[in-house]
């Protein structure tokens, strides 16, 4: 058979592929899954590396990896879809065969034992075993292999994290810019931040409870960590939304509380953390509040804004009477500052319904997810259940790290506008938050 009638009959096999490919999914199951934004491209023997970037440029990708020989993976820019491109690369001269990169899957689920034991509903969903349709639905992101990467970083500004726990340690940051020698290396203006800052304290001792026989030092920030980033899979403890992250530590809570300035402190050194050395870093983690409005705050997240950072925050517990507020009439903050990246998130009980404490604003508020029961680390390698609008925000920015990881160079708008967009419209949330819904983590991860 000639060359060009080769080419031929696989222009034309490829093109039958791709009818089906396109296709809706039968009824029999779900269509095959494949990575959003990549194709692989078997390049046309002798074919010029000028002709392999024309014809990988004029389908909207470019060449990323060579897989073997002159088979290559090629990554499309964002908004293209796979289908078009390998209809596209099919005819070109300079290509024998385009496809999908399909993915093949063993069905990730955590064998955690908090999760396996049915604590961990936060994490469940629909379809996970076992169910809860008012869980994150994290877990059907993970059967989907979903489950974060180490490239995604979160400031977690808080009270300190028990950086030795074993469900955390492997996920906590370790500045590459500033080693321990004493020396500010990264110029930054603090010394050897090795795992964040203590801002409370002017140290970078972002854990306090070493030494100490108490297990409450640091236990809300080291709680908050385990939702957004507990390692998943290792038979032990719990989970978190994301299996693989890289967490920050942005200590400003200490026993007494902590103030504004150190507030803005904080959120500063993670701005700059990321606009300094180009960090992957889509979100910060906000479990807290109080006092009034801050000019100083407010120009702080906007600064944060303008860095593409999302503020991830609590909607609050109610006044001192212990029941929740309306956030239009009693503005909580930090979750009721206007700024464009703030996500106020309300709590959610495991049967679907707001907790009693727990605040809410049809304006102010943008969605529930789960705060009610929900275990997580605590200090000292130990586990505990918590409760409060601080639990169900690390939900939230955990599915921020999540969105990041599967879609590289989302902006903040844009993964905020996919966390409001997913919910799952809820009766109890109807009227009381902006979206009227509780967090979706499948519905913007999980591609069909």
């Amino acid at each position: 058979m000639s060359p060009r009638l080769l080419r031929l009959c696989l222009a034309l096999c490829l093109l039958v592929g791709l009818f089906t490919f396109a296709a809706p999914a039968a009824a029999s199951g779900p269509p095959a899954a494949h990575v959003a934004n990549e194709v692989l491209v078997q390049f046309a023997e002798g074919s010029s590396a000028p002709d392999r970037d024309r014809a990988v440029g004029n389908v909207g990708g470019s060449r990323a990896e060579v897989i073997r020989g002159s088979l290559e993976l090629v990554r499309l820019a964002p908004g293209r879809l796979v289908a078009d491109a390998v209809r596209g690369l099919a005819g070109d001269r300079a290509v024998a065969f385009a496809e999908p990169n399909w993915i093949y899957t063993h069905g990730a689920t955590s064998n955690d034992t908090y999760y396996t034991n049915g604590s961990l509903w936060g994490m469940y969903g629909d379809g996970t075993s076992p169910p809860n349709q008012y869980g994150s639905q994290a877990g059907e992101a993970w059967a989907a292999e979903s489950t974060g990467s180490d490239i995604v970083h979160i400031g977690v500004i808080d009270e300190g994290i028990d950086i030795s726990h074993p469900d955390l340690n492997d996920n906590i940051w370790t500045n590459p810019y500033d080693p321990v020698n004493g020396v500010d290396d990264d110029g930054n203006g603090y010394v050897d931040d090795i795992h964040g800052w203590d801002f409370v304290n002017n140290d970078n001792t972002v854990y306090d409870g070493r030494g100490r026989r108490d297990t409450s030092t640091d236990a809300h920030g080291t709680h908050v960590a385990g939702t957004i980033g507990g390692e998943g899979g290792n038979g032990t403890g719990v989970v978190g939304v994301n299996w693989n992250v890289t967490i920050i530590s942005a200590k400003f809570l200490g026993k007494n509380g902590g103030t504004t300035a150190n507030a803005i402190r904080a959120v500063d050194y993670i701005t700059d953390l990321k606009t300094r050395h180009g960090l992957t870093l889509p979100a910060t983690n906000n479990s807290w509040g109080g006092g009034g409005f801050s000019e100083g705050l407010f120009l702080a997240i906007e600064r944060a804004n303008a860095a593409g950072i999302l503020f991830v925050a609590a909607a609050g517990n109610g006044g001192s009477d212990g029941v929740g507020d309306n956030n239009e009439v009693t503005p909580h903050y930090p979750s009721s500052y206007t700024n464009d990246n703030v996500i106020a998130v309300a709590a959610l009980a495991s049967n679907g319904t707001v907790p009693s404490w727990s605040n809410y604003g049809a304006v102010s508020v943008d969605l529930g997810a789960p705060g009610a029961g929900i275990y997580s680390t605590t200090p000292k390698n130990g586990y505990k259940s918590f409760s409060g609008t601080s639990m169900a925000t690390p939900h939230v920015t955990g599915g921020a790290a999540l969105y990041a990881s599967i879609v590289p160079g989302a902006t903040a708008a844009d993964i905020k506008a996919a966390i409001l967009a997913s919910t799952v419209s809820t009766p109890s949330l109807t009227g009381r938050t902006v979206t009227g819904g509780r967090l979706n983590v499948s519905g913007f991860v999980v591609t069909p």
